[in-house]
């Protein structure tokens, strides 16, 4: 079997990339330059968007409360999970006004194959009762009104706002996070601050489509057990280069197909 497109040769690496075994395996690097990891943290991007030219969001919607409820729902299952529940979810429940008004029976019977289907149909019902009670049913379209919904932090509220409304947003999930602290852009943990010094790097008109990349490469590429170093096209300028097989042959196993990387 032919491996995915997106596992990359591994060219020559790049002074930066080879200065981290001098500091223990430590990705972020001190005393790199603002502009030189700003630069580095651009190049890396670009070779995302080459990659990852499919990389787009993965829950299934028509609209922003759809999108809204699915990310809620998102949590602590996969997508493909969450897409098998929604169209049945969304048919009974199609709006704010429907699902506010929900038989709590019912609905966590729908949601239970996503898993704490209880705890959910509270966030699903707390929510659409928000919208209801405060923004006429309607999803709004702006960050400080999205995070006073309950169970909506800014993560959420990114991922509404860049694939409903087109508002550039950086979404900091588990994977976001773990690659760009790999990557040496930043050595932050909490995610508001992660989101604030990524976004200080890359073009802000990108911010949406690059977490998508950022997301499946996380998924695909560099998983955080066994990262497919010697398959990775970020190779070059990655301070991390090393963590995971660096044998071409080795690591493009590892690479997994977007059917497999689905259960992350």
């Amino acid at each position: 079997m032919s491996s995915p497109a997106y596992a990359r040769p591994v060219p020559p690496r790049s002074a930066p990339a080879r200065r981290a075994a001098g500091r223990g395996g430590e990705p972020f690097d001190p005393d790199e330059t603002q502009l030189a990891r700003t630069r580095r943290a651009r190049r890396m991007a670009r070779e995302l968007a080459v990659i990852h030219p499919d990389a787009h969001c993965e829950l299934d919607f028509t609209n922003a409360f759809e999108l809204l409820v699915a990310t809620v729902l998102s949590a602590q299952t996969t997508d493909k999970t969450v897409n098998k529940v929604t169209p049945s979810l969304f048919a009974r429940y199609p709006d704010a006004v429907a699902l506010a008004g929900a038989d709590r029976a019912e609905l966590e019977e729908i949601l239970k194959p996503t898993g704490f289907f209880r705890a959910k149909a509270n966030s699903a019902l707390g929510l659409a009762r928000a919208l209801v009670e405060r923004f006429d049913g309607e999803v709004p379209g702006r960050m400080a009104d999205l995070v006073t919904l309950p169970g909506v932090g800014r993560k959420t509220a990114n991922v509404v706002l860049g694939n409903a409304f087109g508002v550039p947003g950086l979404t900091v999930d588990t994977h976001f996070g773990r690659l760009v602290r790999r990557f040496g852009w930043t050595a932050e943990e909490d995610p508001v601050k992660v989101e604030a010094e990524i976004a200080e790097l890359v073009p802000k008109r990108e911010w949406t489509m690059f977490s998508h990349r950022v997301i499946f490469h996380g998924r695909r590429v560099c998983h955080a057990k066994k990262a497919a170093c010697g398959a990775c096209g970020l190779a070059r300028w990655c301070p991390s280069y090393g963590i995971g097989p660096t044998d071409p042959e080795v690591a493009t196993a590892l690479v997994k197909t977007p059917v497999a990387s689905d259960t992350e």
